[in-house]
């Protein structure tokens, strides 16, 4: 059976499926199934040919479905991710458009420690030269799921992958024509702010050879701090067309644009006294991104595919801050009085030619592929001084980087043994070219590493999985900190874990133990220069458990993370990597009873420090000192209308005792405190046609 050319049957399967079994990597040529099918068809794409039973990925994994995606009590992306074993988040905004996550004690500030992908393409503005995911064309209706693969992947995805991949996977074109609806009003408890959701999805079966679909998200209004603004417009259009029953091409066009005010951090004085108020009144983020991707995939047989991928972005990002500058004050304590606006306008040019193979011959399955990945990047700076109403230049930095990956494994079945080894190798190969325009001074940086991985997996019974993996990582140089005079130097790290999943009747249970051994650690520092720590070490355990007595409408489950960390080299050897929660803990429930669903969530993020030295007492500026733990509880009430087909209302409560935790400063703001968003009640609108 061909995969793409489908029955009737199949088709109606495809359309009742809603926790992904089975995806392709594109959204615009996905097709679901809620029954593993008999003949396995081969996938070019790792994460693809592992999700058909993700209970026998080696390492560890957890897919939040479409269900969770749009619960009630889920106000972002955050609050999703937060569900994960392993995820730390940070909610810089309440609004969602600037995400903060990590994984396994990884920093989560602008996300750089992690490989993101949307639908399989890497979401940052340079996959090589800027990691940091500071424009994030993403919004939370427009995703089918989440796959967060935290171990085994980095042979075939990089780079960047030391905290693993997390694929966000937009909807797919459905097989009937389908019109969908979706309005969402939170509002805030305290300062009474509204935030419009508005969201609308068309698409289907032009004719049994063509699909196509256009979905249009747009976010406006306020989250519950004082400035904080935002207009949101994410527009993306599907298509894929079979060519023949061996021949398929897909691609997507996106436009995604935001505008939004930024709170920033208070000084602890602020934030006791009221912690919705803003310090930062000229923090800004301004975006617009155009991106799109084409694939052909070409599949002879079940036990062939190859696949040959295009994709780029042209994006333009700036961020408006102010600055103190002259005085005794950190520039950006937010008890100082700005003297200067600063901008920071980043333009992006990204393309990318990427083809795969996948090869079964008896019980081995080879893949295979290559990426070549051009970065063009001006990096300016500006300053705009208040007292004189004058501008100047501060930067002119242009940065040009040429990145070549080439990847082969060989994922060997032992007979009927039940195990399986995948041996891989994974070479990357980056040159970065810089000038500055306001100088005379210019350099490159280059790296180049070849990256080994094995994982292992063992089938010991239906129930029972075990796996292993040991994968060496990379992080090149960044673009700022080429032009850093401080030790600054290629990163590597080896990842290493062991873990077991067990699924029985009512009972599913996961965990793992894994360690990360990091070399040459760059971090940034709160007066945002660089710092190399050398090397470092997280280990800790990941656990998970699920509970759905007889199948019925009970449903509960609970992770826990315990983690541990380690500086092993300089002036701070021996104390603890900074925003590394020691424990992470979320419990969930839900009960569905006639039309009704409830559901409750609740989720624990333990201490950490905040800088390298582990600093206890709070600085006065709040540039340091230890954060304190907090519970968030997040609950929802959902009822699908009985005389309507598939319309429902969800009533959600967000941060249901209104806990008051907070996280130090990022990025614009890096010093003060950024509270956790206070409760909240959203009413949301779901129909579909």
């Amino acid at each position: 059976m061909h995969r793409w050319a489908l029955t009737p049957l199949v088709c109606a399967m495809v359309m009742s499926y809603t926790h992904g079994a089975f995806a392709a990597e594109n959204s615009a040529a996905r097709v679901e199934n809620t029954d593993q099918l008999e003949t396995l068809v081969v996938s070019s794409d790792w994460l693809d040919s592992t999700h058909q039973d993700s209970r026998y990925t080696p390492g560890g994994r957890e897919t939040l479905s479409t269900e969770t995606l749009e619960a009630g009590e889920v106000r972002s992306i955050e609050d999703a991710l937060g569900r994960v074993p392993g995820v730390h988040i940070q909610d810089e905004t309440g609004t969602g458009v600037l995400p903060n996550i990590g994984v396994r004690g990884l920093s989560p500030r602008r996300s750089e420690r992690v490989q993101i992908l949307v639908d399989g393409i890497p979401a940052a503005l340079g996959p090589y030269s800027n990691i940091g995911v500071s424009l994030f064309p993403v919004t939370l209706a427009t995703l089918e799921r989440v796959d967060v693969v935290r171990g085994g992947a980095a042979v075939h995805y990089g780079p960047n992958n030391v905290g693993g991949v997390i694929n966000f996977v937009t909807r797919g074109i459905p097989y009937q024509p389908t019109l969908q609806l979706r309005e969402r009003l939170t509002v805030d408890d305290e300062t009474g702010h509204v935030l419009k959701n508005h969201y609308l999805r068309a698409g289907g079966r032009v004719t049994d050879d063509f699909g196509l679909q256009f979905q249009a998200n747009l976010v406006r209004g306020e989250a519950g701090r004082d400035h904080s603004d935002t207009e949101v417009d994410n527009f993306i259009v599907d298509a894929d067309w079979d060519l023949d029953e061996a021949n398929t091409l897909s691609g997507q066009l996106q436009y995604y644009k935001v505008d939004s005010d930024l709170p920033g951090a208070l000084s602890p004085a602020a934030y006791r006294e009221d912690r919705h108020q803003s310090q930062r009144p000229d923090d800004r983020f301004k975006a617009d991104t155009w991106s799109g991707h084409v694939t052909w995939r070409w599949q002879p047989s079940q036990d062939v595919e190859f696949s040959w991928r295009h994709f780029g972005h042209r994006s333009d990002r700036t961020f408006w801050f102010g600055q103190s500058l002259g005085g005794d004050l950190h520039w950006s304590d937010p008890t100082a009085v700005p003297t200067h606006v600063a901008d920071s306008p980043r333009q992006f040019t990204v393309w990318a030619s990427e083809p795969r193979l996948a090869i079964r011959q008896g019980d081995h399955t080879w893949m295979l592929g290559a990426r070549y990945l051009q970065e063009k990047v001006d990096f300016d700076v500006n300053r705009l001084n208040l007292s004189d109403d004058t501008r100047s230049a501060v930067r002119r930095w242009d940065f040009d980087t040429h990145a070549v990956a080439a990847y082969v494994s060989d994922t060997w079945t032992l007979g009927d043994s039940g195990w399986t080894l995948t041996p891989g190798l994974r070479y990357e190969h980056v040159k970065m070219d810089y000038a500055d325009a306001l100088g005379t001074s210019a350099d490159d940086n280059v790296a180049e590493a070849w990256l080994p991985g094995l994982t292992v997996g063992y089938t010991a019974s239906e129930a029972w999985y075990f796996y292993g993996s040991s994968q060496r990582s990379l992080t090149p140089v960044q673009l700022a900190q080429v032009t850093n005079p401080g030790d600054i130097a290629n990163e590597t790290a080896w990842n290493y874990e062991l873990g077991s999943r067990y699924t029985q009747g009512s009972w599913q249970v996961q965990a793992d133990v894994f360690m990360i051994d990091y070399q040459d650690q760059v971090v940034k520092q709160p007066d945002n220069s660089l710092k190399n720590l050398g090397r470092t070490r997280y280990q800790g355990l990941e656990t998970s458990v699920d509970w759905q007595p007889n199948n019925g409408p009970l449903a509960l489950g609970a992770t826990w993370t315990w983690l541990d960390t380690e500086q092993r080299d300089g002036d701070f050897k021996g104390q603890e990597v900074p925003n590394a929660p020691k424990h992470l803990v979320n419990l969930h429930s839900s009960w569905q009873v006639s039309d009704w669903t409830w559901r409750l969530n609740a989720r624990y993020v333990g201490e950490s420090y905040s800088d390298a030295a582990n600093t206890e007492a709070e600085t006065t500026s709040g540039s340091a000192g230890k954060l304190p733990d907090y519970w968030q509880v997040d609950s929802s009430l959902a009822y699908q209308l009985p005389m309507v087909q598939d319309v429902s209302v969800t009533l959600g409560v967000h941060n249901l005792t209104d806990a008051d935790g907070y996280f130090r400063g990022v990025d614009t703001s890096p010093v003060g405190r950024v509270p956790i968003p206070g409760r909240a009640y959203s009413l949301t609108l779901d129909m579909t046609l």
